[in-house]
């Protein structure tokens, strides 16, 4: 494990994607456990986004400010 950040650098740009696609879909076939807390505050969020849906800001302003500092 400690020479990976090391191999991870050595890899092209489309090998890094293929691992990344790779990772992601192996995250996405085995998510981890949530807590309950974790769960919890999902559901009060979905909640909160269903009384009010108004309130949310689009991924793409969240990014574009992110990116503006």
């Amino acid at each position: 494990m400690t020479n990976l950040p090391s191999q991870i650098s050595s890899l092209s740009v489309a090998e890094k994607f293929d691992l990344l696609d790779a990772l992601w879909e192996n995250i996405e076939a085995h998510p981890p456990d949530l807590t309950d807390e974790q769960s919890s505050e999902l559901d009060r969020r979905m909640a909160s986004y269903a009384q009010d849906s108004s309130a949310v800001i689009p991924w793409e302003q969240v990014r574009a400010d992110l990116f503006k500092k």
